[in-house]
């Protein structure tokens, strides 16, 4: 059975009356062709009508949606599950909660690499709610300085409420590893695409998130701080997470308005969680091209524009 949070109420109410509707035409002789084609349009306008005016922290809730694709979801649906996954650091360990390796789309070879959820309670725990320790951002740099030898570009795909907050990882140098990942990704001499597929939070986010090309899917939030722990710091309560989300300009509109991303991915009618494979497709079709547009330009002239995208982004004053 299907999950709906709160404002998707109405979007349940007609998907049930049309499933009831269904069920009487098929245990009965009765033609009921016309009311449920009826329904089924009201469906799909109420749809388009509620997703077209969701607030800031609708969308933080849409990107947490349990029915939502995590990372290999996307990278096993792009690759056709072309996909040969690699583990460790060569250091401290495997870190569950950052996967990554080579996959193929149509015959373009790409280094894969992001953070894994879990999609129940167990799996939630062996991927550390998709929270990386520091190994997990060093395996993640040794897949791109491997990507870069072998001249392949990079996709991360970026979903994490931030990296592991945890005692251990700061003795093993959290910080450091973030801090290094930001600093080495800036010199890839092959394109680095980042896709924000869910939450990107934090320095969690970062530590994988510069790229050529960074793009949100829709329903989707990129910022510094989640809204509950800015609504924790501000207000000394989590009441008031709705606020803090308005005032972040976290969603990909925001973003984009911003400057602190290049693009959009639109996700079908209702969002990902209601139609993974028209999100995988868009997904797909958004890599190849920008795989295509980057592959084009002279290394050199590459690195110059990303450093330069970067370097453009904030107010300096002088």
């Amino acid at each position: 059975m299907s999950i709906y949070l709160d404002f998707e109420e109405p979007i349940k109410a007609l998907h049930e009356e049309i499933e009831k509707l269904k069920e009487v035409a098929g245990n009965t002789e009765l033609d009921m062709s016309d009311k449920i084609e009826a329904l089924e349009q009201k469906l799909l306008d109420n749809t388009k009508e509620i997703y077209a005016n969701l607030t800031p922290w609708q969308r933080v809730q849409l990107s947490r949606h349990p029915e939502r694709p995590y990372t290999l979801a996307y990278i096993n649906a792009i690759t056709n599950g072309n996909f040969q996954e690699y583990h460790g650091d060569r250091s401290v360990g495997d870190d569950k909660a950052m996967v990554g390796g080579f996959g193929s789309i149509d015959g373009q070879t790409v280094m894969f690499i992001g953070q894994q959820k879990g999609v129940n309670t167990k799996m939630r725990q062996y991927r550390n709610f998709g929270m990386p320790n520091p190994e997990g951002y060093r395996k993640a740099l040794r897949l791109m300085r491997l990507a870069e030898k072998f001249n392949k570009p990079i996709v991360t795909l970026i979903d994490t409420p931030g990296a592991f907050p945890g005692l251990e990882a700061e003795e093993r140098g959290q910080g450091e590893a973030i801090a290094r990942n930001i600093y080495e990704m800036m010199r890839l001499k092959v394109p680095v695409i980042c896709i924000i597929i869910g939450e990107g939070a934090s320095g969690g986010a970062l530590g994988i998130g510069v790229g050529d090309k960074v793009v949100m899917l829709e329903n989707t939030w990129y910022s510094v701080i989640s809204p509950e722990s800015c609504s924790s710091i501000l207000w000394r309560s989590w009441d008031y997470k709705e606020t803090a989300a308005e005032a972040l300009k976290l969603t990909s509109a925001d973003m984009k308005r911003l400057g602190l991303i290049d693009d959009i991915i639109q996700e079908p009618v209702g969002g990902a969680h209601r139609n993974h494979e028209g999100v995988f497709e868009a997904t797909k079709k958004a890599i190849k091209s920008y795989i295509k547009e980057l592959s084009s330009l002279p290394t050199g002239e590459l690195i110059e524009a990303r450093i330069e995208k970067f370097c453009k982004m904030g107010v300096v004053n002088e």
